[in-house]
Parts: structure tokens; sequence; C-alpha cells
């Protein structure tokens, strides 16, 4: 099976980034989509880590209140269910409109089960579908253990029997197109699912088998970068952190105040974007359209650094890119 990986070219001019138009054809069905559906989408806002997580999700929220969305979801490693972090969870329950969650592997840090993260977020389950105008969205959970004795360390990133059965009964019940939610990419071997392949031929069947274009998207976040990748007509598209990228102690660096590097010592091991970023998604019968924020980098840049970025695969940027994409129909 060969896959085509396609990356978006991006024109920058001064702090200003600009995408350029990406066409691309994939096979869709029309049926059932009476008109556009639109839903607002952020990715590792990391409330147990950011000093300002507060303000970052309270924008937001308040953009996706001023559009007509259909709903709004957040993909993972958004608040670990601590008593303190009930203000925060009354920012995200302030939209007004349907609201869906996606696991993260760090949800769960301090020693919290995936079912107590589910009922603190008041979550539909660790993974779940749903109906949304004439579309069927699945969210995953990649965070089941891995069973295999070469699993790799540090945190569970692996789809199980269960929820793969699981996957492929609710593919084959829904007749309409279909996008995935995952916080772990499917399509990134540099820590994301470690049976990536093995869950994307779950979706490639699926398509197969209903003789068209079925599932026609993956989103995902964790790997707090801007990318895109087309592999066998799925197009698998990487959500920035709202936040940071992670750059480990080699590149530690006090960012805010002394008083903030106190109360968040996590912080200095990143390098935080200036202003929080997310997207709004846009998807008709012929095209998705995504628009996302842009900003910059808090103090000094990775580059500036010296990070060798061969290490992180994809560019490290403060920005969501916009991107449009064709589908093109049988």
């Amino acid at each position: 099976m060969k896959d085509r990986r396609v990356f978006i070219k991006l024109l920058s001019v001064g702090c200003t980034t600009m995408m350029l138009p990406l066409s691309l054809s994939a096979n869709a069905v029309a049926k059932g989509r009476k008109k556009s559906l639109k839903f607002g989408i952020c990715a590792d806002v990391h409330k147990d880590i950011m000093h300002d997580a507060d303000t970052r999700l309270k924008a937001f929220i308040e953009d996706a209140s001023e559009k007509e969305l259909d709903f709004i979801i957040q993909l993972g490693d958004f608040c670990r269910p601590y008593d303190y972090n009930l203000e925060f969870m009354s920012i995200w329950n302030s939209f007004l409109g349907k609201k869906h969650h996606v696991i993260g592997n760090h949800d769960m840090d301090g020693g919290f089960t995936r079912e107590q993260v589910v009922e603190y977020w008041n979550a539909e389950g660790r993974y779940y579908s749903f109906d949304s105008n004439g579309y069927h969205f699945i969210v995953l959970d990649g965070n089941d253990n891995d069973p295999s004795p070469n699993r790799p360390s540090g945190y569970a990133r692996f789809i199980g029997k269960e929820q793969l059965n699981w996957l492929e009964n609710d593919l084959e019940k829904t007749k309409l197109p279909t996008i995935i939610f995952s916080h772990q990419g499917l399509d990134n071997d540099l820590g994301g699912i470690h049976n990536a392949t093995q869950s994307r031929l779950v979706l490639e069947r699926a398509n197969e088998q209903a003789g068209f274009q079925k599932v026609q998207f993956v989103f995902s976040g964790h790997h707090h970068q801007d990318y895109y990748n087309n592999i066998n007509g799925i197009h698998y598209i990487q959500i920035n952190s709202m936040s940071y990228q992670w750059l480990g102690d080699k590149f530690k660096h006090i960012r805010y105040s002394e008083e903030i590097d106190k109360s968040h010592p996590w912080i200095k091991y990143t390098v935080p974007y200036k202003d929080p970023i997310w997207a709004i998604a846009e998807i008709s019968p012929d095209t998705l359209n995504i628009y996302g924020k842009k900003t910059t980098f808090v103090g000094p840049s990775p580059k500036e650094l010296g990070v060798d970025m061969s290490e992180f695969g994809y560019p490290i940027v403060p920005y969501i890119s916009d991107k449009e994409i064709k589908l093109k129909h049988p």
C-alpha cells in the first residue's frame, strides 16, 4: 500500500502567514447533506501547564459563540478532573451549542482513570459517534493499553481490539460521509498511534465496502504542529496546540515572570504561542475549508534556540494554516 504525503505550502510575509490554495481530489457523496456544516475545533489547551489557559479557552468560546456553529470539539490534553479546574470547565460549558470531547494522554495525569475524566467533562464516552447535519462523526480514544512486546515506552498510544471492532461496526452501520477525531495522529509515526496502519486499514476497508469515499477526514491533535497528509484518499489534518510546543530540558527558557515560572514550572520547557490559536472548519458537499488563527512565539523561537527541527518531523509554527480541500464526486 503506497502512501501519498502532500505538504501544504505556506507563504510568509513578516508576521502574517497565508495559505496557498490547495485543491485535492477524493470521492464523495452528497446524500443527506442539505447545507454546509460548520464547527469550531481546538486542541491541547493544557490547562494544567499554561498559566493563562482560562483566558485562551475563553477567547475560543467567545469566537465560537459569535458564529453559527453546529458544534465545538476539543481534541484532548484539555484538563484533569481536579476540583480547581471547575472554573475552566465552566468557560467551556458557557458555549450554548453542542460540545464534544476527545481524551488526550495527559488528561489522566495524576492517577485518574479515563472513566473519571469522561464523567468530569460530561463527555459522551471514551469513544463514541454522533450525526450532525448529514455527516457522521466518530471520536476515538487512542489511550488503550498496547499488549505488544515491542510497545513504545511512555504514554499509551494504541487503539485496542475492542475499540477497533466497535469502529468497524459503527462505520458499517452509517451511510453518511464520515469524519474521525483522534487525539494522537493516525498518520504520524513520531509519537502517534502505535497501530496506526491497522487502524487506517479499518477506515480504508470501510471505504472499499461502501463503494465510495465514506471516511473523508481524520482530525488529530497531540503533536502540537500544523500539517496535512493524504493517505489512500483519506485526508489527515493536524490541529496545532492552542498554547505551545514542548521543547524539553535542553531548551528550557523562562519566558514569563519569575512569579509565573514558580507557579507554573512546566512552561519553561515549552515555546508558548503569544495568543491562543484554534480553527473553524466548514464543510460543504464539495469542499472543506479550515480557517485557522495565527500568532507569534513568546520569547526566542525554536530556530533561535538551535532546536534540531528534524527531530520533530514537521515544522514548529505558532499558527493553524488555512486549508481548502476540494472533494470530487464520482
